[in-house]
Order: structure tokens, then C-alpha cells, then sequence
């Protein structure tokens, strides 16, 4: 299988392939330095298939890593570069990573890290005394890459992703935009996450050019789009409400930007409107996945077209390839319209879990991934989700959504963010619960008034946080329900415990 570096080279060597600050690298300047990184990796006597870890922010040495390290025969093991030292020396053991790449190295390392290179002046200094080695293990079975999950629901996990999964996205990302010598490609989420190298294979197949942002910030990534003339980018949903508001309050010439993509957490109408607003030459194309599916499962393209279309709230339809089930608690398929657990099945899921068979078993069921999303398929197999299993509230026998709630809110003008979630009620079991950051001055019983016209009576928030801080997120800028709903839940244990 040819990888998509060899075609680059071979139709576009001389196109520029990076810009990352002051360094600009043709195509052929980057794969002579990612052959010198494979020569490097080789004179270390590592074994086909010993795991590289990088920890560190967007960079053109990370993009050499994602390349590099899959293509010389071993795996490529990304990090979050906001773990605690604890939780970068789990994954690091876990994985049995033989090198680390970073700028924070734990200060404990585990006994399997045997390597550690600076991603800065050492990496040079590699390069430098380096022969250069093959970059030709492109086996579509063999394993490319260990992506540990997110850690919004719980302990990470390694996600196997093998060649094969990741050419079958960069091809269904293809099939959706057009990738061509011309695209210019704003890395703009984390490179750690699915989010942000989601478009690398397919920017490199078409010898387009990669524009690294190496932390996201509104103001430095509308620059950018700017300056360096981006076409196409993917921002999640808090980095595009960020980019359409500082656009709104300090427009840039943003004509060259015809492409927006969104995804890895749910997306209020009203955030796609102000993109849309904010950006009127771009399409906005919605994308759902998930680490574990490599990550594409469904498009929907033009998005921008459907704000006032019922589908607006869809995640689109499978991409090509991918097949979707609504699966009932009994494991039967859910009919059209009928809400259920979303399983995915296709060349884009995941072999399993490294080193957790349990965990495996439970995900993987008859070759379908069962994702703990709620949804359902309409008539036309568009895929609208309504929640996280584990996000769903249940309050006084019904069930609530809390992405429901949250669009209700989002609607609201004042309201740059929310998040819904159930909290203990001695009435209703669960009580619905939201934590506001206003735009602009606001108050809770507003904010009940607005949802009152908008959703039934028993999905209204029952009460309202109002804060000030921003909501806590992680690395990949999904917030983080998860430590807004423990203090809540703890204080109920240990009343519990207490009595």
C-alpha cells in the first residue's frame, strides 16, 4: 500500500507541505526529515512494532512523528500534554512506549522508557547524526498507532488503530471535500487528539499544506486563516463559538476559508448560526466519531444550508463504507425513529483495546462498536444523537437529554456556554441541573423563562449556576461534565455514608 507521503513526493515534492512559525518545508525537505527519523528510531535497535510516544504541543516535529513513526514499522502512541506526570507515566507504561518524545517528560519515568527526546533542539540534534531509513511498512493490518481515550469518562484506554483504519478515514474525508495541491490545512485542535490530525493523511495525499496553530487561541488562529490563505480546518465546538464571536467583534479577511469542519462533542444550532455568520464564504460540514473509529462514521455536508431544516440537528449519514445499527438493550435493531445505543461497523473501527480483553469484549460485539451514544436514524439513514448513555437524566421516571436542555439555552443570546447534567433530588431522583457562562448580564430566572418556551416543563432545569469562569476542558476542549457533576454526587455519598 503506498502510503500518502510517497505520493506527495511523487506529485508534489517541491508544494509546501509545512508551515509551523518561522519553518517552511516542501514536501521533499519533509520526507527527507522524517527518513532521518526513521534512520534515528532504527539506530536505536528498537523492534518492528515498539511503541514512540510524543507529549507536546502542534509542531512540524509532532506531524514528522505521525508520519515517521507508522510508516518505519512501529507504533505511534500520542499523549495528552496536559496529563498529570501520574497519568502520563500510566499511559506510558501501559503502552511499554521504548521512546518518549516530549517537552514536559514525567519526572518519573517508567522502566520500559529506555529513550527521551526533547521536541526542540534535541530532536535537531537527532536528525542531524542520522542515516536515513525506509518509510515503506504500510501493512493496512498492521498497527499504526495506540490512542489513549480522551479521560472524560474515566481511566484511558489504548485505542488500536491499524494502517488500514486510518487510510479508510483520510479516504472518507476525501470522498466528502476535495483535498488538492491547493488546500491549506489549519492544524488547529490538539495533534494528541482525533480532532487534531483528522485531515493530516488527507492533506498529505493531495501534497496540500499543513498550518499548525501550536495552541489554540481565537485571535492567533483567525490570523492565521488570514495570513496564510487556510482553506480548510476542523475546530471543535467551543473553539469555533470562540473563532465566530472574536470574528464578529474583530473581523480578519477570511475569504480563503471555504471549508469548516466541527466535531468531537455535541453542537448547539446557535453556535452553527454565529459560525455561519461569521463565516459566510465556508461550508460547515458536521462530523461524528469517536477515537475508536478512526474517527469519521458520519458526514453531513453543507450544514450551513440546514440551519432551518429539522436535520440540522442531525450528525448526517455514514460515510462511505460505514455501517450503523441502533442497537436495542436486548442487542436487537432498533426500527427508524426508535432511540437506542449507536453501533458502528466498518474498515474504520478499531482492532480493540491494548492489553484490556474485557474491555475489548464488552466495546467490540459481534463486530459491531458499541459507542454508549443514544440515538436514532431517520428514513433516510441520517443519525440524530440525543445523548451520552451515561449523560442521560432521569428525573421523576423520564428520561431527559441533556443535549436537548442545552440547545434550549444555547438559544438564548446570552448564554457563550452550558452544560446539563443530572444532580441527586430527594422529589425527583435527578434533578436537572445547568452551569451557565453568560456573554452578557443574565439572570437564572431568565434563563428558566427562555427554556419554559422551548421544552417540556420536566426537562427545564430545575437550577441554574451562573458562573464566570470559563467551564473546565480538556486537552481537546470537550468539557468536562464529569468533575461539574462529581462535587454534587460526592456531597450526596457522603451524607449517605454519614447517616
Amino acid at each position: 500500500m503506498c502510503s500518502p507521503l510517497q505520493r506527495a513526493l511523487l506529485v508534489g515534492g517541491d508544494h509546501e507541505a509545512v508551515v509551523c512559525g518561522d519553518v517552511r518545508l516542501t514536501y521533499r525537505e519533509l520526507a527527507g526529515r522524517c527518513r532521518r527519523l526513521a534512520g534515528a528510531l532504527r539506530a536505536l535497535s528498537l523492534e518492528r512494532g515498539a511503541r514512540v510516544a510524543v507529549s507536546g504541543a502542534n509542531c512540524h516535529r509532532y506531524l514528522e512523528l505521525y508520519l515517521a513513526v507508522p510508516s518505519a514499522g512501529y507504533v505511534l502512541v500520542p499523549l495528552n500534554a496536559r496529563h498529570t506526570d501520574a497519568e502520563l507515566s500510566y499511559a506510558l507504561e501501559d503502552a511499554g512506549a521504548s521512546v518518549l518524545f516530549s517537552t514536559r517528560p514525567p519526572q518519573k519515568l517508567p522502566s520500559c522508557v529506555e529513550h527521551v527526546v526533547g521536541l526542540d533542539e534535541s530532536f535537531e540534534v537527532l536528525l542531524g547524526s542520522s542515516s536515513e531509513g525506509a518509510l515503506d511498512a504500510c501493512d493496512e493490518h498492521a498497527l499504526a498507532g495506540l490512542f489513549y481515550t480522551g479521560g472524560t469518562t474515566g481511566a484511558s484506554k489504548g485505542v488500536m488503530l491499524s494502517h488500514g483504519n486510518l487510510v479508510a478515514n483520510a479516504m472518507n474525508f476525501m470522498a466528502c471535500w476535495r483535498f488538492e495541491p491547493t488546500t491549506r490545512w489549519l492544524v488547529a485542535a490538539p495533534m494528541f487528539h482525533a480532532a487534531g490530525t483528522i485531515g493530516v493523511l488527507a492533506t498529505v495525499w493531495a501534497a496540500g499544506t499543513h498550518v499548525i496553530l501550536p495552541t489554540f487561541a481565537a485571535d492567533w488562529a483567525l490570523d492565521l486563516i488570514e495570513s496564510e490563505r487556510v482553506t480548510h480546518t476542523l475546530f471543535v465546538p467551543t473553539m469555533l463559538a470562540a473563532v465566530a464571536d472574536e470574528q464578529t467583534r474583530h473581523p480578519r479577511k477570511v475569504s480563503s476559508l471555504r471549508y469548516i469542519s466541527h466535531g468531537g462533542a455535541p453542537i448547539a444550532t446557535e453556535t452553527l448560526r454565529r459560525g455561519h455568520a461569521a463565516f459566510p464564504d465556508a461550508e460547515l460540514l458536521h462530523i461524528y466519531g469517536a477515537t475508536e473509529t478512526a474517527p469519521i462514521v458520519t458526514l453531513s455536508p453543507h450544514e450551513d444550508q440546514l440551519l432551518d431544516d429539522a436535520r440540522s440537528r442531525s450528525c448526517g449519514q455514514p460515510a462511505a463504507g460505514v455501517e450503523l445499527s441502533i442497537k436495542r438493550t436486548d442487542g436487537s435493531s432498533a426500527p427508524v425513529d426508535e432511540v437506542g445505543e449507536v453501533a458502528i461497523r466498518g474498515p474504520n473501527v478499531m482492532t480493540g483495546y491494548w492489553n484490556k480483553a474485557t474491555e475489548t469484549t464488552r466495546a467490540l460485539v459481534d463486530g459491531w462498536y458499541m459507542s454508549g451514544d443514544l440515538g436514532y436514524l431517520d428514513s433516510e439513514g441520517y443519525l440524530f444523537l440525543v445523548d451520552r448513555a451515561k449523560d442521560m437524566i432521569v428525573t421523576g421516571g423520564e428520561n431527559v437529554y441533556s443535549s436537548e436542555v442545552e440547545e434550549a439555552l444555547f438559544a438564548h443570546e446570552a448564554v457563550l456556554e452550558a452544560a446539563v447534567f443530572g444532580i441527586p433530588s430527594a422529589r425527583w431522583g435527578e434533578a436537572v441541573h445547568a452551569i451557565v457562562v453568560p456573554r452578557q448580564p443574565v439572570t437564572e430566572r431568565e434563563l428558566v423563562r427562555h427554556c419554559r418556551e422551548l421544552i417540556a416543563d420536566y426537562k427545564v432545569p430545575k437550577s441554574i449556576d451562573i458562573r464566570t469562569e470559563p467551564l473546565p476542558k480538556s486537552g481537546a476542549a470537550k468539557i468536562l461534565k464529569r468533575d461539574l457533576r462529581e462535587p454534587f454526587w460526592r456531597e450526596r455519598e457522603t451524607r449517605v455514608a454519614g447517616s
